[in-house]
C-alpha cells in the first residue's frame, strides 16, 4: 500500500524570513519541518519545491550519500535558476553491511512505508540470533549540498551513532527513528522532543556544519556597496 501524501506545512512554517531565496531542495515536508528549525535566523528566504512550481522528482542515483545530495542539488539549481541545498541521508546498520544505506528510503520497495521498512529491518536483524544487543550497532548519516545553477558551491556531513531496538518506541519523528536507540540517553529518536532531536540527529549536525558554508556564500553573493 502506498504512503499517504504529507500534509503541507503549516502557514507559520513557510512564512518568508527576508534576504536572499534558498531552495530547500526536498519533497519530505517533515524534512521541510527540521530543516526550517534548524536554519532558524539566518537571513534567508527558504522556498519550497512546491513554492518554486517544481513537481519533478531528481532520480538518486549515486552510490554514497554525497553523490545523491550534489545531483539533487545541481539539477534542482539548474531548474529553478536558484541557490538550492539538498541532502541525503539514511541508516547504516553494522551488522547488514551498510544496509540500507542509500537505499533507505526505498529498502522495502518503492510503495512501502516507514512501518515496513522497520519490520524488514527487524526481519533480517532477528534472522541472527547469536548478534548480541551491544553488535547491534548503527548510525544516521546525512550529506548536505549546496550548489548554484553554476554548479556545486561545497558539502558537509553529519552522523549520530546508536544501536537498533528490538522494537519500535516513540511516536515523533519519522523513518526508522522508532528502532533507533540512543543508548546515552535510553531512549529511541522517535522519544525525543524535536529541540532534542535537532540537537543530536544526523540532520541536526549536518546542518550546523552548514550554517558556516551558508553565512560564508551571504557573505561572497552580497551586492558590493555603491562609492
Amino acid at each position: 500500500m502506498a504512503t499517504a501524501p504529507e500534509p503541507p506545512p503549516p502557514p507559520a512554517a513557510v512564512a518568508a524570513s527576508g534576504g536572499p531565496r534558498l531552495l530547500l531542495a526536498t519533497t519530505s515536508q517533515k524534512k521541510l519541518i527540521e530543516l526550517r528549525s534548524i536554519f532558524a535566523g539566518l537571513p534567508l528566504t527558504l522556498i519550497t519545491l512546491r513554492e518554486a512550481g517544481v513537481d519533478t522528482d531528481v532520480e538518486e542515483t549515486g552510490a554514497t550519500f554525497r553523490e545523491n545530495a550534489v545531483l539533487k542539488a545541481v539539477q534542482y539549481a539548474q531548474v529553478t535558476g536558484l541557490p538550492s541545498l539538498a541532502d541525503d541521508s539514511g541508516l547504516e546498520i553494522d551488522a547488514l553491511g551498510g544496509e540500507p544505506g542509500v537505499r533507505s528510503a526505498r529498502y522495502a520497495g518503492p510503495d512501502a512505508t516507514d512501518a515496513d521498512r522497520i519490520a524488514l529491518v527487524l526481519a533480517r536483524l532477528g534472522a541472527m540470533p547469536d548478534l548480541p544487543a551491544a553488535r547491534r550497532t548503527a548510525r544516521f548519516r546525512c550529506v548536505m549540498a549546496l550548489a548554484e545553477p553554476q554548479g556545486l558551491i561545497d558539502t558537509v556531513d553529519g552522523a549520530c551513532e546508536g544501536l537498533i531496538a528490538d522494537a519500535p518506541r516513540g511516536s515523533n519523528g519519522f523513518g526508522y527513528d522508532p528502532i533507533f536507540l540512543l543508548p546515552e540517553l535510553g531512549r529511541t529518536m522517535a522519544e525525543l522532543t524535536p529541540a532534542e532531536k535537532d540537537a543530536l540527529s544526523h540532520r541536526g549536525r549536518a546542518g550546523r556544519a552548514a550554517r558556516p558554508l551558508l553565512e560564508r556564500w551571504l557573505h561572497e553573493s552580497a551586492p558590493l556597496p555603491r562609492s
